[in-house]
């Protein structure tokens, strides 16, 4: 499919900085719908040291066509050296949401 609905998860260090994501790339059309979700506790891995913090993620409806201006922008945006930019397919949904997943994210390829 050309435009394979996709979810994209993306975490953030703060409320501010992912309502800025979340406005930009809805703004831009790279994203139908970003819900922003606080109180998330990270546990990781990062430079041979488990880190603890507090995230909030971004659930960020888009479609694969759109995805690499999107995973660029995040990338632009985020203030991480690393941001977690995961994109999942949606396998089903509803019929007019995926069609205004589409809709809202340009013009149809």
């Amino acid at each position: 499919m050309d435009s394979q609905p996709l979810v994209v998860y993306c975490t953030c260090p703060d409320p501010a900085t992912a309502e800025r994501i979340a406005e930009t790339v809805v703004d831009e059309r790279l994203a139908a719908c970003v819900n922003i979700a606080p109180g998330l506790t990270s546990i990781y891995r990062w430079q041979g040291r488990i880190q603890r913090d507090a995230e909030v993620l971004l659930i960020i409806k888009t479609r694969s066509t759109v995805y690499p201006l999107l995973e660029g922008r995040i990338r632009e945006l985020h203030p991480y050296e690393v941001p977690e930019i995961i994109a999942l397919p949606i396998q089903a949904g509803s019929a007019t949401y995926l069609d205004w997943i589409v809709e809202s994210t340009g013009v149809p390829i």
